[in-house]
């Protein structure tokens, strides 16, 4: 790219747009969060009514039928249906039904959410044309790029299957990314250091990106995976239901697997990841590997990943424990980006704090 007076100059009035659309876009994700909170709270109250007066119907049949019988009762006395177990609101292919799509809260959540989404686009957006040059130079700048790319495929994903479910889980993480970015490591616009202008910038980090949000989303995915096997295996022990609220989420079973194609793509987008930066590290440093803390820990997340994927595959590693080593992976990548980019130092240590 050149050295640093051949670059052009930072538009500081888009620089200023940037942060203050960022903002706009934290606050919108916040009520995002909220609307989908309601939703779930309302949906609670429906199940519970729904559940009430299913009951009542069928001891009107019972009565009617000449049979008294009495319903099932977990330790606190609550009358436990087999419907808790089988019966989703959302059905294990994440489809849209008449019940699923009747959730005023949800909607106008979804609604609100691409708002936010057009919001931070924009606030990203400017931010790179304020610097001639891609959004993704420093800590800042890959937190709010990676928290637009998850809320963007979670969208892009709302068109094919029903994933409201997911609503609060993503805005709230989304909201916590942006707030992060912001109180964490606010870095004005400016130029890249030396070490990072490069063509390989846009690949290398662009692909990490993805990467990184599709293991969120898988992340989020897991989480809902074991509160809802941890649901199931009380119901099927006799015992209340204490998360009625789940029945808006599919089975354990669906969510593993879908949290398991997403692990698969992020995957192979993180082995490009590993092998660009191979590839950019002998242009840049004049070798392949140097056992750089940032490369060791992209190595880790790596063998983690590929370890889930081939003990899911070949193993017969499923239910919670192939949900605990996805989290796991998660948690390596958390780290590699926070811990290692602010206190181990090497030759990746540019990340703007």
């Amino acid at each position: 790219m050149g050295s640093n007076a051949a670059l052009e100059p930072i538009n500081e009035t888009l620089g200023v747009y940037s942060q203050l659309f960022m903002l706009l876009a934290a606050m919108v994700y916040m009520v995002v969060f909220i609307f989908f909170a309601l939703d779930l709270a309302k949906t609670n109250k429906s199940i519970s009514e729904m559940d009430a007066a299913a009951l009542k119907e069928d001891e009107k049949l019972l009565v009617s039928a000449g049979a008294v019988t009495r319903p099932a009762r977990g330790r606190r006395g609550q009358e436990v249906r087999a419907d808790n177990v089988g019966e989703h609101i959302v059905t294990d292919k994440m489809e849209y039904t008449k019940l699923s799509s009747n959730r005023k809260m949800a909607r106008i959540a979804v609604v609100l959410m691409c708002l936010a989404v057009a919001l931070h686009g924009f606030a990203v957006f400017a931010r790179a044309f304020a610097a001639n040059r891609v959004p993704w130079g420093n800590m800042y700048e890959f937190m709010s790029t990676g928290a637009l790319v998850v809320s963007a495929v979670y969208l892009v994903a709302l068109f094919f299957k029903d994933l409201r479910f997911m609503g609060a889980f993503i805005s709230g993480l989304v909201t916590l990314m942006l707030c992060g970015a912001t109180i964490g490591f606010p870095t004005p616009v400016g130029h890249l250091v030396p070490a990072l202008q490069s063509p390989w910038i846009v690949i290398h980090v662009s692909i990490a990106v993805f990467a990184s949000a599709l293991f969120a989303i898988s992340f989020a995915m897991n989480v809902l995976q074991l509160m809802q096997h941890s649901r199931m295996k009380r119901i099927a022990d006799g015992q209340p239901d204490k998360m009625p609220f789940m029945r808006v989420v599919p089975g354990a079973g669906a969510l593993e697997n879908f949290a398991y194609r997403l692990n698969t793509i992020g995957f192979a987008m993180w082995t490009f990841t590993v092998i660009a930066g191979a590839i950019w590290a002998e242009a840049a440093w004049g070798r392949y590997w140097g056992w750089d803390p940032k490369e060791v820990w992209s190595f880790v997340i790596w063998v983690v990943y590929a370890g889930y994927l081939h003990a899911r595959a070949t193993g017969g590693w499923t239910g919670p424990r192939s949900a605990w080593l996805s989290i796991i992976g998660f948690l390596c990548v958390v780290f590699n980006f926070t811990i290692v980019n602010i206190f181990f130092n090497g030759l990746h240590s540019y990340a703007g704090v």
